[in-house]
């Protein structure tokens, strides 16, 4: 699926990407673990390197460790072209919001994470051939329309039977991120989600909401699509 928006610096976008013809692009959690610290990772305009390490670290304590290089990390993060605000996962596609900081920032981003993805998936898995069914999608997403489109993305492992009702605690979403503590600091801003209110109160907003009544708000609005 091709791109219609131009993409243009300080304005926020919804991305999202399935696999082709809908096949999954996840096969089990150490995939999502990948994906995962792709998306926080490729924000920085670093080099990719142990990512074994890390994901085995995740697998492990839940954690990238990060932290352990906060002042490399501190630098790269002025130099970064786009901020990530939410994410989730699910088996077939993938949704995020960001903030593009220029032109040329998501697009740059987005296919390192996708090409080192398929790279990854591939040769684990044996596969061959592309993953996803294009480069993404991108929508442009107004002030207003960010909140309740962070809700439609964490309300999203609703369609996972194991995780309905409990999706605040779904590891491969940044709703842990926003109704309890920010795991990943600032490689996950959620400040302009949350405009000052509590997790508590974001939580109940998400958790509450009429899924239907979100979807129909989003639909008419063009933020998504089927």
């Amino acid at each position: 699926m091709q791109r219609k928006e131009k993409i243009c610096a300080g304005e926020h976008y919804h991305l999202y990407n399935r696999g082709v013809r809908r096949e999954p692009i996840f096969l089990e959690d150490a995939d999502r673990i990948r994906f995962l610290f792709l998306l926080l990772y490729c924000q920085l305009p670093l080099p990719l390197s142990n990512n074994d390490y890390h994901a085995q670290l995740f697998e492990k304590h839940g954690s990238f460790y990060l932290h352990a290089h906060r002042g490399e990390i501190e630098k790269a993060l002025a130099m970064r072209t786009v901020e990530l605000k939410c994410f989730v996962m699910m088996q077939n596609h993938f949704h995020l919001v960001v903030r593009a900081r220029d032109e040329g920032g998501i697009s740059k981003y987005l296919q390192r994470v996708q090409n080192a993805y398929t790279k990854y998936f591939n040769i684990k898995h044996k596969k061959e051939g592309h993953l996803f069914q294009g480069p993404f999608r991108a929508i442009r997403v107004g002030e207003s329309e960010l909140r309740p489109l962070s809700a439609y993305l964490h309300r999203n492992p609703r369609e996972l039977r194991e995780w309905r009702g409990k999706e605040s605690d779904y590891t491969f979403s940044s709703f842990p991120d926003y109704a309890k503590q920010n795991r990943w600091g600032a490689l996950l801003m959620t400040a302009d989600v949350l405009r000052g209110e509590s997790s508590e109160t974001y939580r109940k907003f998400v958790e509450g909401s009429s899924a239907k009544s979100i979807e129909q708000e989003l639909r008419e609005e063009h933020l998504i699509e089927d």
